[in-house]
């Protein structure tokens, strides 16, 4: 390989590493299936209060972060053994306990403050405002938007103003 070409793909990876997590997990669209039989990658949502996350699977692993908000979205990007390797919305990785998490998908408001809408369409009328940060909890997602509950309101969001769903994901 000549230099100019590895000079391309050094710029290639650093490229991709910089990217924020959501743009990575759109480059990603192939799925494997895991340990567990179920696809990896894929979104799942913390189903305690408190989990914590290791540097690797097994409890014998320190203890990196510590969890402390139930029904967080978290995406599985490995699986080994009861153990999965998993991301949080702000790209920080490691290894949790199966038994800690819930396939109930969630997201979290991204970016800046969000419209909860009446309906799947921009003029329609705004619901509430949400701040970053906020969890939602995921109805069901088509054409872009997603039908959530924000604090037991229902309403529709634009699949791009929160992180715990691929683009274009459909979701019945």
């Amino acid at each position: 390989m000549n230099s100019g070409a590895k000079f391309l793909l050094i710029a290639v990876v650093v490229g991709i590493l910089n990217l924020p997590a959501q743009a990575q997990t759109i480059i990603r669209k192939e799925q494997t299936l895991g340990a567990s039989g179920l696809p990896t990658p894929r979104f799942v949502s913390l189903n305690v209060s408190k989990a914590n996350m290791r540097s690797g699977p097994g409890e014998q692993y320190p203890i990196l972060w510590v969890y402390v908000r139930n029904t967080l979205p978290l995406e599985v990007t490995d699986e080994y053994g009861a153990w999965r390797r998993i991301r949080d919305n702000e790209g920080t990785t490691g290894w949790m306990h199966g038994a800690l998490l819930s396939g109930r998908r969630s997201g979290i408001i991204s970016g800046a403050t969000r419209i909860l809408y009446a309906d799947p369409d921009t003029k329609s009328k705004a619901l509430l405002r949400s701040e970053p940060g906020v969890i939602l909890s995921i109805e069901s997602c088509e054409n872009d938007w997603c039908e959530v509950k924000i604090r037991g309101r229902s309403g529709w969001i634009p699949q791009e103003h929160f992180w715990g769903t691929y683009a274009n994901e459909s979701i019945r």
